[in-house]
């Protein structure tokens, strides 16, 4: 049976070097494109037959915007309706790239820790300059919690920056984390029923049906946790509770 991680290893389809840069396209690449292309797409057929009772993909598409404004409002406020165009760009770009990810042959991009890192870094940075450009340097007052006695203010302030920066890597690291995870327990699954004579392999194949179901849910979720977390640092920094 073939190596389970080495689907989430990247190859150049196409190199490139321009001076002493590396632009290679890799297959990674090629399947980050094709999710643009395919959220375009929906958005495009959404858009090209409005009806006054959504069929479709309109009807797809008003669910998903519906859904992340409520959710915006909820954790932001009334000021989280201007970070809707943003939130459903990112709740549908990793929706699709995790569900991408379980066809046959596509590459799953986010399996990958840095496109899932950058994700999570874009999402706190507008966070601290949402943060800063509202509050100013009373900002910085996220880092003593209210009612914090004078005397732990220093051991408070430390901790809280950890409890910051852990943020955008716990962020990054889930979402990795729980799609990494679960195409490694498919291809093991998969190559166990490749493999064994044909009496023994109802059983792996079994559980492999089992557990793609449970990875298409999974593919909701996450995205759906990626968004609301999102939506709590940015709701932290237009809301400065003290």
């Amino acid at each position: 049976m073939e190596n389970p991680l080495h689907h989430f290893e990247l190859h150049n389809v196409v190199d490139l070097h321009l001076g002493g840069l590396d632009l290679s396209i890799s297959q990674g690449v090629i399947t980050m494109w094709v999710v643009v292309a395919a959220v375009f797409m929906l958005f495009a057929a959404a858009a090209r037959r409005r009806a006054l009772v959504p069929v479709g993909a309109q009807n797809v598409v008003e669910m998903g915007v519906e859904f992340i404004r409520n959710m915006a409002e909820d954790n932001i406020g009334k000021a989280g309706v201007k970070y809707v165009p943003f939130l459903i760009s990112l709740f549908f770009f990793v929706l699709f790239g995790n569900l991408l990810g379980l066809v046959p042959g596509v590459f799953t991009i986010t399996s990958q820790l840095f496109v899932t890192a950058v994700l999570a870094v874009v999402v706190y940075v507008i966070s601290l300059v949402v943060g800063f450009r509202k509050h100013g340097s009373h900002f910085l007052s996220i880092l003593v919690p209210g009612g914090t006695p004078g005397w732990l203010i220093p051991l408070m302030i430390p901790i809280e920056i950890l409890s910051q920066l852990a943020r955008p890597i716990s962020l990054a690291v889930r979402l990795f984390a729980n799609m990494t995870a679960g195409h490694t327990i498919l291809a093991v699954l998969f190559g166990m029923t490749v493999s064994l004579p044909l009496w023994a392999k109802w059983l792996p194949f079994g559980f492999t049906v089992i557990i793609y179901g449970l990875e298409l849910f999974i593919a909701f979720i996450q995205a759906y946790i990626f968004v609301m977390l999102s939506c709590v640092y940015l709701g932290d920094a237009e809301n400065l509770a003290h």
